[in-house]
């Protein structure tokens, strides 16, 4: 079976190709751009005996417990691909400094006496705002949030993690207050 092409197709074609030709080279100039800004994901430390309730990087963020965190990161906080001197964030974050009191309370989970008290304990919460200077990064990896004693926050940006002897700050979990502030 033969086929007979209609010659109004055969004009078209070198116009499709042309512009078939114009969207790949399109395409390809913008495959060699990278962005000079990513989103990464944040993760936090609470290195003192206090909850972070919430904490928020540049605007976004996580919770952690006390004396913990890591594990769980959540999305997303924009950040220069390659560091800069003077390469500051904002960090909000209100503070539980007596976590687990409702324990010890004595009186039923969400009955009207727990809820007073509740609204009494949350009273105490503190909140807290800070910018803060980035530890020097060679490549982009997870924000890293250190909640210290004494409200002091350090910030990192790098591909590693606490424990390895290449992440900037590497303090224990369990810190005890310092008789003298700031800390290095």
């Amino acid at each position: 079976m033969s086929r007979t092409l209609n010659p109004g197709v055969l004009r078209r074609r070198p116009a499709l190709w042309a512009a078939a030709a114009l969207a790949c080279l399109a395409l390809q100039a913008c495959s060699q751009s990278l962005p000079e800004r990513l989103g990464i994901p944040i993760e936090g430390y609470s290195h003192t005996s206090a909850a972070i309730n919430y904490f928020m990087v540049n605007g976004g963020g996580p919770n952690i417990g006390p004396y913990g965190g890591g594990g769980s990161q959540n999305c997303c906080v924009s950040m220069p691909r390659q560091w800069h001197p003077g390469l500051t964030v904002v960090v909000e974050w209100e503070k539980d400094p007596n976590v687990g009191a409702s324990r010890y309370w004595g009186v039923p989970p969400f009955s009207d006496a727990w809820r007073a008290r509740m609204k009494e304990h949350r009273s105490k919460y503190t909140r807290h705002r800070a910018i803060v200077e980035v530890a020097p990064y060679e490549k982009l990896g997870a924000i890293t949030a250190h909640f210290l004693p004494r409200d002091q926050v350090k910030i990192s940006a790098g591909p590693t993690y606490l424990g390895m002897a290449d992440h900037p700050y590497n303090y224990p979990l369990k810190m005890e207050v310092p008789a003298k502030c700031p800390l290095p």
